[in-house]
């Protein structure tokens, strides 16, 4: 209720609510009336001035104080542990570390309101009592429904000294368990933002029916890997699933990767990402640019909003529940399902990056930084993130657990993961070991021998058991191949191998001795340091570089398409386009092409090791030469379901029946490295192999429990060989994979029609022990018995 105290020089009024400062006029001819209001103001004062007739009078207006509005939450004190916001019995518990931040304040928004960027409540943190050593920390209870969170953090912006505060930035919490932003993949945000605010979920207890999915554990030496990219796998209008490019459109075609004989899925990075972080026009191909691959963290504990089917709606929980929905799918059907994570740098770049998260929580500890705070650059990206700090170590584990735990991935691929060896900013022993270390002169960024992180992991209880596997090298010049620290369980994209195997299939002279150290698994590299074959994941395409088809039409790479004149992307392929370099050439050169990728899925299927394929070389995908597709997310990435359809009886047949011949045969994925008790090398005549500088003939026998045994051999010359088999009284050596062959004589199973025909036409070769090989061929022989002996 309003009250104003009378005077005898004016009368009665009402007074202007006390929302905005006002100025109001009153005046007679005896005196005149100021009367300013402030939104801040409780009660209002009025001066009276008389004039030179009228006597002075001073009226005052008080305004009683409005009851205060009740909280939405009751505000406690909360714990410092765990990290993140955590759902318990009665309330929500956020903490949060920062060690530099000098205020801190929790922020909570509706759905609604992000877009607009509004907070709904903002809860201080008191440093007395909402802080525990360096962790901010607070307690609340109340109506969670659809509500999203994130912080504010005020401290010094000196980027000299690697601070990077600022206090109008909503940030998003590390720990978060979804991020909601944008809801569709490449759509821009409100006013056409490319970066549109991000908060993270308020979790909720949310059961998701596993079905009783436990882990598949795998020996890893039986493991056939597929790369794949999620939104890639089903976007193409030909996969005829009802969700496109998203985690369920994978389940829908799940069966496809059964047939090939793949057992494992390697996810690209399905931790959310900002596909528009490169969003700009493409001239070239008249479209624009966006970061297709992903591999540029915003947040680590959350799945890609952007690839459900659902988008960001239900605050993420969709999202969330989708990839549940493809792992335990995945595992159904007998299929791990593993994650490439980028713990090396993340999406905020250097120092003129966005401030999402980390930067704006404490950059000093997230990142790797120089004495005046630039940013090392080991990522090729812009930052690198500060893997050996004790608390981001701690944080990558955390995450890792995460994953495993309530997403039941069965492993991960560490991107660039020789960054994770590198000592941390401010590196010092006492600081890592708890002391001091004799001749201690280590450097920020010097490789480690026992890097903290990397021992964290292979002991931690959790990780220990899952699938670690290493892509050792980075863009500092670290290139650890062979040499990665491993404490006996991690493995490791075998970039040696892919170079070897390159080389030789398209006839390099001087490789034989390493081509057959690949096919052995890598001894070389790993049998000293007490690792097996299976720490090798053997590869020959990946998604940066030449698809298989491309490898054998191109000798040079053909990156227009990226809008950057061809200067990205390795110009070192090791590639050969069989002679003419393109896709329109002459029929004998398509000959040669197919029978080239023919050579080189058997070399990846007969070898020691974990074969790894990419997403759709298996049929032959073609991206035109571009070796470095980041950017496009079009047909040029998109698996095509109908070309694979149309080599379903050509080369689609031939990769599904090696993968699953790799299957069949015991000896094809040794738990150890092979002896010359079960392994025997020939040349052109038995036991007599040629390791010299000019050959390019590589061929073995194998004892296996299963298949008996098996002739393997590779001719990379181009000149045609009649080779002579080793002599096996009693027995006689049946043809089983020529790629010399049309199809589908490249394989002979047992559904070929006239296959006994097709048998009988290298009757009198083998009849003499013998076998002509074309030009860059290779064949499989199965020992059976001669029962015409």
């Amino acid at each position: 209720m309003e009250k104003l105290l009378r005077s005898t020089s004016y009368s009665l009024f009402h007074t202007p609510k006390l929302t905005s400062t006002h100025t109001f006029q009153f005046t007679n001819p005896n005196f005149h009336i100021n009367f300013q209001t402030s939104q801040r103001n409780t009660n209002a004062a009025v001066a009276v001035n008389a004039g030179d007739a009228g006597e002075l009078d001073t009226a005052v207006v008080e305004k009683e104080k409005p009851p205060p509005s009740p909280r939405r939450f009751q505000i406690l004190r909360g714990n410092p542990t765990p990290f993140g916001a955590t759902v318990l019995q009665d309330g929500v518990n956020f903490a949060i570390y920062s060690h530099n931040a000098t205020s801190a304040t929790l922020c909570l928004m509706t759905p609604s309101d992000l877009p607009q960027k509004r907070i709904t409540e903002e809860i201080p943190l008191d440093q007395l009592t909402n802080k525990t050593g360096d962790v901010w920390h607070v307690f609340l209870k109340g109506d969670f429904t659809d509500m999203l969170y994130g912080y504010k953090f005020d401290g010094e912006f000196c980027p000299e000294e690697g601070h990077y505060y600022d206090s109008s930035q909503i940030l998003l919490d590390p720990y978060a368990k979804a991020v909601v932003s944008r809801g569709e993949f490449g759509v821009l945000g409100p006013d056409d933002d490319c970066w549109s605010q991000m908060a993270g979920r308020i979790p909720s207890v949310d059961e998701f029916d596993w079905e009783g999915d436990l882990p598949l554990a795998f020996a890893q030496r039986d493991l056939v890997i597929y790369e794949m990219h999620v939104r890639g796998f089903t976007r193409h209008e030909s996969s005829k699933t009802e969700s496109r490019g998203t985690y369920l459109g994978v389940v829908d075609k799940l069966d496809h990767l059964k047939e090939l004989g793949v057992n494992c899925i390697e996810l690209m990075p399905c931790h959310e990402f900002n596909e528009l972080e490169y969003f700009s026009y493409n001239p070239v191909l008249g479209d624009y640019r966006l970061n297709y691959w992903g591999y540029s963290t915003v947040n680590y504990f959350s799945p890609m909003s952007r690839y459900a089917s659902a988008g960001a709606r239900n605050c993420g929980i969709n999202a969330i529940n989708e990839f549940k929905q493809l792992v335990k799918e995945a595992h159904k059907r007998g299929i791990e399902v593993l994650m490439d994570v980028v713990f090396n740098h993340t999406a905020e770049g250097n120092e003129n990056g966005p401030i999402l998260s980390f930067r704006g929580v404490d950059n000093s500890v997230f990142y790797m930084l120089a004495p005046k705070g630039e940013f090392y650059n080991y990522s090729g990206c812009g930052n690198t993130f500060n893997c050996n700090h004790p608390v981001v170590r701690q944080f990558i584990v955390d995450t890792l657990r995460y994953w495993v735990t309530e997403m039941h991935v069965d492993g991960f691929r560490f991107d660039l993961a020789s960054i994770l060896t590198r000592g941390s900013s401010l590196w010092d022993s006492v600081n890592v070991y708890g002391n001091q270390l004799e001749d201690d002169l280590l450097t920020t960024g010097s490789p480690l021998s026992s890097p903290p992180l990397i021992d964290m992991i292979s002991n931690d209880p959790i990780l220990r058991g899952v699938k670690l596997i290493a892509e050792a090298w980075d863009c500092g010049g670290l290139y650890q191949v062979g040499a990665f620290p491993h404490w006996g369980i991690w493995s490791e994209w075998n970039g040696k191998y892919r170079d070897t195997v390159r080389q030789f299939i398209k006839g390099t002279d001087g490789f034989s001795g390493a081509f057959a150290e690949c096919l052995c698994g890598s001894p070389n590299l790993y049998q000293e340091g007490g690792r097996k074959p299976w720490n090798s994941i053997n590869f020959i395409c990946a998604h940066d570089g030449f698809t298989l088809a491309d490898l054998v039409t191109y000798n040079d790479k053909h990156n227009l398409a990226n809008g950057e004149d061809n200067k990205d992307g390795d110009s070192h392929n090791n590639s050969w386009n069989c002679g003419q370099e393109g896709e329109f050439v002459s029929i004998s050169v398509k000959r040669l092409r197919k029978r080239q990728m023919r050579n080189f899925f058997l070399c990846l299927m007969v070898s020691q090791g974990v074969p790894m394929i990419h997403m759709g070389d298996e049929y032959g995908h073609t991206k035109g030469g571009n070796n470095n597709t980041y950017c496009h997310d079009n047909h040029i990435n998109y698996f095509q379901w109908d070309k694979k359809e149309e080599s379903s009886s050509d080369f689609f047949r031939f990769s599904r029946l090696i993968t699953n011949f790799r299957h069949e045969c015991e000896s094809l994925g040794l738990n150890d490295f092979p002896t010359a008790e079960r392994l025997q090398w020939h040349g052109h005549i038995p036991e007599t192999p040629d390791w010299s500088e000019t050959s390019r003939f590589v061929a073995f026998t194998m004892k296996d429990s299963v298949k008996g045994e098996v002739y393997i051999a590779f001719n990379t010359s181009h000149l045609p060989v009649t080779i002579t088999l080793p002599e096996r009284p009693g027995y006689r050596w049946d043809p089983l994979v020529d790629t010399s062959k049309p199809a589908p004589f490249d394989f002979l199973s047992h559904d070929v029609p006239g296959r006994e025909v097709a048998i009988k036409q290298y009757a009198h070769f083998l009849d003499a022990n013998l076998y002509p090989m074309l030009s860059y061929s290779s064949i499989i022989l199965l020992l059976t018995p001669d029962i015409t002996a």
